[in-house]
């Protein structure tokens, strides 16, 4: 059985550093599962996709952002997703042990909130991604879509909504995340248990930390839980290629 491939969108040093592909792969590192990584540059992920014959994304989804999008992933039947909530499900039913629970009421609370943390951080990190970590291609792309969707230029983003105030309402909802792992005693959202949650949660995580690392040490100050849930779940990030 050919391993499974999973299409990532690279790094200037060819390795994950995307919040969303993250949670994909630390399933995949966390259960074991063989797999390659195939790199798609952003301007090429559509038609690259497209030609594959993959189903675009369900407009109706949680989350939903675009037709085509990372992760996306070919299964070692050849079946094609993408998305990485839909492939969490699918990968917990091929290989259900270790277990994702997914069926716990706070792997939804997590995917819920982690919009609630990011809206409020744009202006410190979204600008970071053409400038750090993206190559030339993916940079301008990056670059011009993102001018579209905010209605400015990224430089723009950074200086009007980098601002205290903001950092202030990420911190009010990341306590949030630190009383959720607090009632279950931690390291993980249910304690001693690895579940999904921790993978969306640290996927975010390990976004900020490729980005800037200074931003990454405020960012775990906001809650002592914080650096507990990202040091337990290191061991799923160290393959990143």
């Amino acid at each position: 059985m050919s391993p499974v491939v999973f299409f990532d969108l690279p790094s200037k040093q060819r390795t994950a550093w995307s919040l969303n592909p993250w949670k994909t792969r630390m399933v995949l590192n966390y259960k074991k599962i063989e797999y390659k990584t195939e790199w798609i540059e952003y301007p090429d992920l559509a038609p690259k996709l497209k030609s594959l014959g993959v189903p675009p994304n369900d407009p109706s989804d949680p989350g939903y952002y675009a037709a085509y999008s990372s992760p996306a992933i070919k299964l070692a039947d050849d079946t094609y997703m993408l998305d990485s909530w839909p492939i969490a499900h699918e990968l917990e039913k091929r290989y259900p042990a270790p277990s994702l629970h997914l069926d716990d009421p706070i792997v939804e609370k997590v995917r819920n909130h982690i919009s609630t943390i990011m809206q409020p951080l744009t202006g410190f990190v979204i600008p970071k991604v053409p400038l750090k970590i993206l190559n030339e291609r993916s940079a301008a792309y990056f670059n011009e879509t993102r001018k579209q969707k905010f209605g400015m230029p990224l430089s723009e983003v950074e200086k009007t909504t980098m601002t205290e105030e903001n950092w202030e309402k990420a911190r009010r909802q990341v306590k949030q995340v630190g009383e959720w792992l607090r009632e279950r005693g931690g390291p993980y959202f249910l304690g001693e248990t690895v579940s999904y949650a921790d993978f969306i949660f640290v996927g975010m995580l390990a976004m900020i930390k490729r980005l800037d690392d200074e931003l990454f040490r405020r960012f775990l100050d906001f809650d002592e839980a914080l650096p507990q849930l990202f040091e337990a779940s290191k061991q799923w990030l160290e393959k990143d290629d």
